[in-house]
């Protein structure tokens, strides 16, 4: 019996002994790989060196976007909590969230439950400043380990905000410069490796290793801060004056295709890119009542620039287009004559002009300076669908320009040009261009015909300051000849001197632009109330050194070009030319004051008493009301003398009738 029990015994220490022994094996050969790999990464500790993103620069070196240190808080759960967890942690955990500013209820209850439930290590916080590490440490608790990092900053706030963009809580590109160049502009992480034991703390007879980071590289833009600070304050002022949806101002030095600046307003603060800027109180009100998903979207419409990346139908500015192609095609000369009565027949239809007391007989430097409908409408029938169309497309529009920017728009041509379509696309209408586009196409008349490339950027430079790329200019194509381009300055010039452009006039400076006035398109049907007032100009014409659109969306109390663009453009002129050096002529200036005295008459029928007397007032005119009406404001204009289109004298009386 004794005997059986130690065979049974023995037996039994052999299984044990014989299973110990496959086991052993098992984690010795089979698992050693693996195993090893797990004792490395218990005992050790994988720091990121984070790199730190290049610097964004205006074109003379001011800083609009640059890094600045911050910190991020990692937590060892299980080290933090330690063998009385139930005693210390709760007030512990408490402490630690006021340590780093911690107020939001769901970030807290977060944060509670990683450090009371976790149990590997965990990102607390990120971006924190020095002051909060300074807090944390003076806890003196366990589990915790504070890295150094780099955070975005924009020292100018809501300045160029959406050509710059922002980046992501991670430090990447999220829109703007910041994502089109995010691959220059990150660098390369670094890591710092040491052994530690299972609490985390530092092993001192443990190895490390070290692997710097790689900072990105620096850009240096084609914007120019001071002419970018003319734009942005001359839109915020129309933006608040007109009451308008936005105000979008881009300037473009027409030889190079450098943007010299890009304004959008409203805008945002990419140091709190979550927090609308710029806004009316009535629209903020409206903000806070969305629900979240439309916050979202309003937000991502925020971040939006325009300027590249939508459309608008440009109206009258587009006859710019049409003339040159006229004149390039030579189906056209500076002597032909154009008649309007007022509206032209087309197929079955009958369109009109804005002024419909009509012109009457005009060379095409007037026909430009009258704003005549019919008159474009018969160049474009002389060039024909198909040489129309291609000149539109050799110009650029319809297809994306290249600009060095995330989302832009190709904007719209009819892919089926009939005889009301090409009168329409003649003057402006059915026909989808970005701001972008329409600045490069108009460069070409003032630079001697050549399509330039738009660009934001004009080099990358590593942290030593030396150029690493450049980015000069790129003629794209010739669309016009010289000559063509010649004549078109002049055109320019006449619309400024002598026409409706001469809201625009600035006595001792030679300026060449276009008013337009457009119709905002919505699902096919053209508003009646809702428009797209803007002016194209170039300065100064004998050698133009900017190109200047200003497009104000939805004005009220004024849709006129003339009324609410121009004057916005002439402001922005006379800082800008200021100070790119260029001196007022005398000639010049005796020209302008000439043009000053005088104005065009707008035409008030249809319009409201209150919106004829402010537009009127913004031309230097007055007006007088019929005596039937005195005391209201809202009755509408049927008929008006002087007549739409007539140039007077400013201080001139219009006299405005009732039914």
């Amino acid at each position: 019996m004794n005997k059986s029990r130690v065979v049974i015994g023995f037996a039994l220490i052999a299984f044990l002994f014989f299973v110990l022994t496959i086991r052993l094996a098992d984690i010795m050969i089979i698992d050693a790989d693996s195993l090893s790999r797990m004792a490395v990464s218990q005992q050790t500790k994988d720091t990121t060196i984070a790199a730190k993103r290049g610097v964004i620069y205006d074109r003379n070196g001011k800083e609009l976007a640059t890094s600045t240190i911050c910190y991020t808080l990692y937590g060892f759960p299980q080290t933090f909590r330690g063998e009385d967890e139930d005693k210390v942690v709760d007030s512990n955990i408490e402490d630690l969230m006021d340590a780093i500013g911690l107020t939001g209820e769901e970030e807290r209850t977060a944060f509670y439950d990683k450090m009371k439930n976790g149990t590997s290590v965990t990102t607390l916080a990120k971006h924190l400043t020095k002051e909060q590490t300074q807090a944390v440490r003076a806890l003196k608790l366990k589990g915790l380990d504070i890295a150094e990092a780099t955070m975005r900053y924009y020292p100018l706030g809501n300045f160029a905000s959406q050509v710059l963009g922002s980046v992501n809580d991670d430090g990447e590109g999220r829109t703007g410069i910041e994502m089109e160049y995010d691959g220059y502009l990150s660098g390369v992480n670094g890591r710092w490796v040491t052994n530690t034991d299972v609490s985390g703390n530092e092993l001192v007879e443990g190895t490390e290793k070290l692997y710097d980071a790689k900072d990105g590289l620096s850009i240096v833009t084609t914007l120019d801060e001071a002419i970018q600070y003319y734009c942005q304050k001359e839109a915020e002022a129309v933006y608040a004056k007109w009451k308008a949806k936005k105000v979008e101002v881009l300037a473009m030095d027409p030889k190079t295709g450098e943007i010299l600046a890009s304004v959008v307003w409203p805008g945002f603060d990419p140091n709190d890119a979550f927090t609308p800027q710029g806004l009316s109180a009535e629209q903020m009100d409206a903000y806070n009542k969305m629900t979240e998903d439309e916050k979202v979207a309003f937000l991502f419409q925020m971040w939006r620039n325009p300027i590249v990346s939508d459309t608008y139908e440009p109206g009258s500015t587009f006859k710019l287009i049409t003339a040159s192609a006229g004149l390039d095609s030579k189906v056209i000369d500076m002597d032909d004559t154009f008649y309007c009565d007022g509206s032209f027949d087309v197929a079955d239809y009958t369109l009109n002009c804005w002024y419909l007391a009509g012109h009457g007989v005009q060379n095409i430097t007037q026909a430009i300076g009258n704003s005549c409908n019919p008159a474009l409408a018969e160049v474009g029938k002389r060039l024909g669908a198909s040489r129309f169309k291609n000149y539109i497309q050799c110009f650029g529009f319809g297809s994306a320009t290249g600009v060095d920017y995330p989302g832009e728009a190709t904007g719209l041509i009819q892919s089926t040009i009939g005889p009301v379509e090409l009168a329409n696309m003649s003057f402006g209408q059915g026909i989808a261009v970005t701001p972008v586009q329409l600045v490069s196409a108009i460069s070409a008349l003032g630079n001697g015909g050549n399509l330039v490339l738009p660009h934001y950027v004009k080099a990358l430079v590593n942290s030593d300051g030396e150029v690493v790329q450049e980015f000069g200019t790129t003629v794209v194509r010739q669309v016009i000849s010289r000559e063509t381009s010649d004549l078109m300055r002049g055109i320019m010039e006449y619309e400024v001197a002598e026409s409706g452009g001469n809201t625009a006039a600035i006595p001792g400076y030679r300026i060449g632009g276009k008013t337009g006035t457009a119709e905002k398109a919505e699902n096919g049907v053209y508003s009646k109330s809702d428009y797209y007032s803007s002016f194209i100009c170039m300065a100064p014409m004998d050698d133009p050194k900017i190109t200047l659109l200003v497009v104000v969306d939805s004005p009220r109390g004024a849709i006129y070009g003339s009324v609410v663009a121009a004057p916005a453009a002439k402001n922005i002129l006379t800082n800008v030319l200021r100070y790119m050096g260029i001196s007022p002529s005398e000639e010049a200036g005796e020209a302008a004051q000439s043009s000053a005295a005088q104005v065009t008459v707008p035409n008030l029928v249809g319009m409201t008493y209150a919106n004829a007397d402010a537009t009127l007032k913004n031309l230097g005119l007055t007006i007088t009301r019929p005596s039937s009406a005195e005391g209201r404001d809202d009755w509408v204009i049927v008929d008006q003398y002087p007549k739409a289109g007539t140039s007077v004298a400013k201080g001139t009386m219009v006299y405005v009738y009732k039914e």
